[in-house]
């Protein structure tokens, strides 16, 4: 069953997030974060196919502080908004709705977080912050090169594509030098490769790398 909640961060501000429960008990938490296209079909769909397998899901709507509401689709013109909506986005005020969404569902079961694009490079910010989080996965996180001296504090997997004309492979080898530890994977894609309903979409490559998810989140489900 799937709803939109409503949370509220520590600074009192008030967002909401979509939710999927499973059809049986759960067997852990994942918070899914957004790309600049707001909790759109596609992160929804995350959420589904994470609620099918077995999990509770949580997509907390990063854009309410700039725009409540806002999603958008793939195009040129809604890439050219996202961006205007990010020249104003603060990282440290999404982590405290990130933070308020884990602390609303960790009495459910270990937390997970899953993140996209933007949402990629907060997972990984959150994962070198809070020490309620489980594991965390991203995928093309362009800022995580900038964030990397920081180390995550849980088990954590990075996803990038080899062809993506944002995220450029030095960058990722800034990552590997900094993190040497960490398992970063690439792939013979662009950048968003695990969206379906956008033109870069690689089929092959988000099928390993979800498998590749599932195994580290089903891991520190157990």
């Amino acid at each position: 069953m799937s709803h939109f909640q409503e949370l509220t961060a520590s600074d009192q501000h008030h967002f909401r997030a979509y939710v999927v429960e499973p059809k049986h008990t759960p067997r852990s938490v994942v918070i899914v974060l957004q790309e600049i296209f707001g909790v759109n079909p596609h992160i929804r769909s995350v959420c589904d196919r994470l609620a099918e397998a077995g999990f509770i899901a949580a997509a907390p709507a990063l854009f309410d502080r700039l725009q409540p509401g806002y999603e958008a689709g793939y195009a040129p013109e809604d890439v050219v908004r996202g961006r205007e909506l990010l020249a104003n986005f603060s990282v440290d005020a999404a982590l405290l709705d990130i933070t308020a969404t884990i602390d609303h569902f960790k009495t459910r079961g270990t937390v997970s977080v899953i993140g996209f694009c933007l949402g990629g490079s907060l997972a990984y910010k959150i994962a070198t912050r809070n020490t309620d989080l489980a594991c965390a996965v991203s995928y093309y996180g362009g800022r995580i090169p900038e964030f990397a001296d920081e180390s995550p504090l849980c088990p954590t997997i990075l996803h990038f594509g080899e062809q993506d004309a944002s995220i450029p492979m030095e960058n990722v080898d800034t990552v590997r030098s900094k993190q040497p530890k960490l398992p970063v994977y690439t792939y013979a894609a662009g950048h968003g490769f695990n969206c379906d309903i956008r033109d870069s979409y690689e089929p092959v490559s988000a099928k390993v790398a979800w498998e590749r998810t599932m195994a580290l989140i089903t891991e520190v489900s157990s």
